[in-house]
């Protein structure tokens, strides 16, 4: 019986140039990229699991993957191997040798994102690619308070794209543990944790407690979308680029 090794990686990357991370028929994703460069150092073909997909443009710190190889591996050495084949916008932060059984989506018992927004007028142009420019004067306690209706475990169906396929079709409840409205100058951060997130789940909350920040919807209308279980009732999706997958738990 052949002996497999399982290692997991943690990466950083920089997603405006990707197509997401899943392979895609059209598009150059992170996960390709990744299994092709492993594929030349280890001479053989691998599949990498990542922890999930993040979108077109979505950034990372803290993306979790995992592969099996027949290879023992130098994880030192097959890092800086690794690190000087990617572009320059792929980072692997960290490798590790895990159990077999050992899963980079199945194993997780949370994930923090954060959502970076850019307020005032002008937008920094140092901040372009990686936060939302917001030019209207948003109303930070409504923030909070449409923020707070979120926390706790809810079925998030109305914030779900692909809500009657995939993930949400199978178990469309999540765990908000904290969606926190981190105040900065010219810049606000918001930090979601949770125990599971659903396909475009953060940018389209994120979306709706804009309009309601920008008095265009009202707080009380956030407990309504969740019952309505109807992704057509609340609010449009943010847009990517300002959305960094921060860390997965274990």
């Amino acid at each position: 019986m052949t002996c497999m090794f399982c290692f997991k990686l943690i990466l950083a990357y920089e997603g405006t140039n990707y197509s997401g991370w899943q392979i895609q028929p059209n598009g150059t994703t992170v996960q390709e990229l990744l299994q092709k460069k492993i594929a030349i150092i280890l001479r053989e073909d691998v599949t990498v699991t990542g922890s999930g997909r993040t979108d077109a443009g979505v950034h990372a710190y803290g993306q979790a993957a995992h592969f099996h190889t027949e290879k023992p591996i130098d994880i030192h050495r097959f890092k800086y191997s690794l690190n000087a084949t990617l572009p320059r916008d792929i980072r692997v932060l960290e490798v590790s040798e895990v159990p077999h059984t050992f899963h980079a989506r199945y194993s997780a018992i949370g994930k923090i994102y954060h959502y970076h927004l850019t307020c005032g007028p002008v937008q920094d142009p140092f901040k372009r690619f990686y936060s939302l420019h917001v030019p209207e004067k948003l109303d930070i306690a409504l923030l909070k308070c449409g923020a707070a209706c979120f926390v706790g475990t809810h079925d998030f169906t109305s914030f779900a794209n692909e809500a009657y396929k995939g993930s949400a079709a199978k178990n469309p409840v999540c765990t908000i543990k904290r969606l926190d409205v981190v105040e900065h100058k010219r810049s606000i951060r918001l930090e979601f944790e949770g125990d599971r997130f659903l396909y475009k789940m953060v940018r389209n909350i994120t979306g709706t407690l804009l309009e309601v920040a920008l008095k265009k919807e009202s707080v009380d209308t956030i407990a309504l979308m969740l019952q309505q279980k109807d992704r057509k009732c609340s609010g449009q999706a943010a847009p990517p680029h300002g959305l960094f997958l921060m860390q997965v738990n274990y």
